[in-house]
């Protein structure tokens, strides 16, 4: 299947087929509900439909792309030719979906984050199977202390189980993207710190690493109106910098947060 990848949609389409076993070897595919975004060239496609699943969820908002897999492919696959971003994830389907993504590296923080905040007591997915560009990958799984931990880790991790598989050369995409790229499986937390308001936590997080070099005493001032108190309760050090404050340290800020406000 021969077309030309547009930039506009940060199209870079995978073939390397060792690659494309590593990716479909991460969960069980057979008789399982699976929605995949981005299918491109259909090379990845291929691959799952060989393991049998139930049934398919295609999402593509390229049309040409879309038309030319419904060409080729028939069987047990819904094609849905819009926007991620726009659609309700949690509309989907009634059964719980293994979802396979080779995420548009423009879009694909944006797209974590909305699954993440729309999260609720029905989780959707089974198992989150995605590739992105290695350095947001990175950033997404550092811990505290570390230069490359932020709101991209504190926002992932709240909900969701995180572990990396392998990274990725630019070889083994047409086009060549210009960075490395990087696996990463997620799955639901069993447990985690509930907000009412869930975009607490990205307006917390967005305060404190606004200025992250900073001691974290201005972010609490602008938080709370008794910023002592609630940190000597919290027992957070107001001297130290929003890089040395766990995941867990920040949930609990924005559970104040949130119960302050109402």
């Amino acid at each position: 299947m021969k077309i030309k990848a547009k930039k506009s949609l940060g199209q870079n389409f995978l073939f390397d087929k060792n690659i494309i076993k590593i990716i479909t070897d991460c969960a069980k595919i057979e008789d399982k509900s699976i929605l995949e975004i981005g299918p491109g060239t259909g090379n990845l496609t291929k691959e799952i439909i060989n393991k049998k699943p139930k049934k398919i969820l295609l999402i593509e908002k390229d049309e040409a792309l879309l038309n030319l897999l419904k060409k080729e492919y028939t069987e047990k696959i819904t094609f849905i030719n819009d926007d991620i971003l726009r659609i309700n994830e949690n509309l989907l389907s009634e059964e719980k979906l293994l979802v396979f993504g080779n995420l548009p590296y423009n879009i694909s923080t944006k797209i974590l984050t909305k699954w993440i905040l729309n999260l609720n007591s029905k989780i959707w997915f089974e198992k989150l199977i995605l590739m992105f560009q290695k350095e947001v990958a990175d950033r997404i799984i550092s811990k505290f202390n570390t230069s490359t931990y932020g709101r991209l880790s504190i926002i992932c991790n709240w909900k969701l189980n995180i572990k990396k598989i392998i990274d990725i050369k630019p070889n083994a995409f047409r086009p060549k993207p210009r960075v490395d790229s990087t696996l990463l499986i997620f799955t639901p937390k069993k447990n985690f710190l509930e907000l009412k308001n869930p975009k607490i936590i990205e307006h917390v997080t967005r305060i404190f690493f606004n200025q992250r070099r900073k001691k974290i005493k201005k972010p609490f001032n602008q938080l709370f109106d008794k910023a002592d108190i609630i940190a000597e309760k919290l027992n957070i050090d107001l001297n130290l910098r929003p890089q040395n404050l766990t995941c867990k340290n920040y949930y609990f800020i924005a559970k104040e947060f949130e119960n302050l406000r109402n």
